[in-house]
């Protein structure tokens, strides 16, 4: 972690504080026209894919009915769902806008989701062992989880939590690694189990029971264009929340590190574990604007399409304190997640000879030298140029 003294942290602490309290302030009707917005576009964009996918049997239609659901999916669990549920709106007093009372539309229940992700991953935010987010079980990213012949195929793991992102975040909170360990029984998981059959059915059964069953003569068309409304945005949600935390650049922590933490040491985290990408307008909104991911982990109570507004000041407190601010292209991002996601599939020795960017202690140098890291092809290319032009 990036090394700030105590009454750097405090002034750190005050100069954000002092960002948030302005945006707070300011909160009124425009904040609440934008939101309202949103929800009538998700609104229409819901049943224009559902009016239009029982004439699916039209590839045009079955194309557009298929995309505008998914879109309105991706709305609704990215710039509604998750934003209300951080309480983003609650100041408007609005019964279907309060962060206590929403549920979403997806496997997750509203309950669950702010347990594993309001609570422990905003609190202890990419601290190994803490934040269970950070690769989700399943993933190992960092040094700090030893590893073991399996996380060969953890290409194999990220691939399948993509595709079943809403599943894979809807059993997150089963703790399956604690289960196999026997930390925890499923007897003390039964009333999380119970929940979770319920808010599963009720989704299932109305993407692939229900509306389907309205158009008998075509449910297989509308089964498979609802499957993949869901696909299109679980393939999204994952990106956007990789990209948030499992970049290259994005820091891990040990619970050492984070032990009695000042306000200032929690912002510090928050800056130096996030990061933030770039695109069009339609990528902010679809993204719930968690392409500002450091702004989201500063201030998660401030409405979201804030964060653009926001963003050059927060880049100015990081400037001023020699932090790097964690901003790229959404492609770009992408990339350099699945650098990391493939260069801890590998045994240790092998990564640091392939990958020596992930070297423990080699951040000073991945800052000095961001733009021109080689890439593993290049690598393996020029060696095998070497090599060949040594044999002739």
């Amino acid at each position: 972690m990036q090394k700030l003294s105590e009454e750097q942290l405090e002034n750190l602490a005050q100069d954000l504080d002092a960002i948030r309290n302005e945006q707070m302030a300011d909160l009124g009707q425009k904040d609440a026209d934008y939101i309202r917005g949103i929800i009538r576009l998700h609104r229409t964009l819901e049943f224009g894919g559902r009016a239009l996918m029982p004439l699916g049997f039209i590839p045009p239609f079955f194309l557009a009915g298929m995309t505008s659901l998914g879109i309105a999916k991706i709305l609704e669990n990215m710039e509604i769902g998750h934003n209300v549920m951080h309480g983003q709106y609650d100041w408007m007093n609005d019964p279907e806008l309060n962060s206590q009372t929403y549920e979403w539309d997806t496997i997750c229940t509203a309950d669950s989701w702010k347990r594993t992700h309001n609570y422990e991953h905003h609190t202890y935010t990419n601290v190994i062992g803490k934040d269970r987010d950070y690769g989700y079980a399943v993933l190992r990213l960092e040094d700090e989880t030893p590893w073991k012949p399996m996380h060969l195929l953890q290409m194999i793991n990220f691939i399948n939590l993509s595709v079943f992102f809403q599943w894979g975040v809807g059993v997150h909170e089963l703790e399956f690694e604690k289960l196999r360990s026997g930390e925890v029984t499923l007897r003390e998981k039964a009333e999380f189990l119970r929940d979770f059959a319920r808010k599963g059915g009720r989704q299932v059964f109305k993407d692939y029971a229900f509306y389907p069953a309205l158009t008998l003569p075509v449910a297989p068309v509308v089964i498979a264009g609802n499957f993949g409304a869901n696909l299109i945005r679980n393939l999204w949600a994952s990106s956007v929340i990789f990209c948030g935390h499992f970049t290259e650049d994005a820091e891990s922590f040990t619970e050492e590190e984070c032990e009695n933490e000042s306000r200032g040491h929690w912002y510090l985290r928050q800056l130096t574990g996030s990061s933030n990408f770039t695109g069009p307008n339609w990528v902010y909104t679809l993204s719930g604007h968690l392409s500002h991911q450091i702004e989201h982990h500063v201030f998660p109570d401030i409405p979201a399409y804030r964060y653009r507004e926001i963003s050059p000041q927060v880049q100015a407190v990081c400037e001023k304190y020699g932090l790097h601010y964690n901003a790229d292209s959404f492609p770009r991002q992408y990339a350099t997640v699945l650098k990391r996601v493939t260069a801890f599939s590998l045994p240790d020795r092998m990564r640091e000879r392939l990958f020596p960017e992930f070297n423990e202690g080699d951040e000073q140098g991945k800052v000095a030298d961001r733009t021109t890291s080689t890439s593993l092809v290049s690598r393996l290319r020029n060696r095998v140029s070497s090599t060949l032009s040594a044999a002739a």
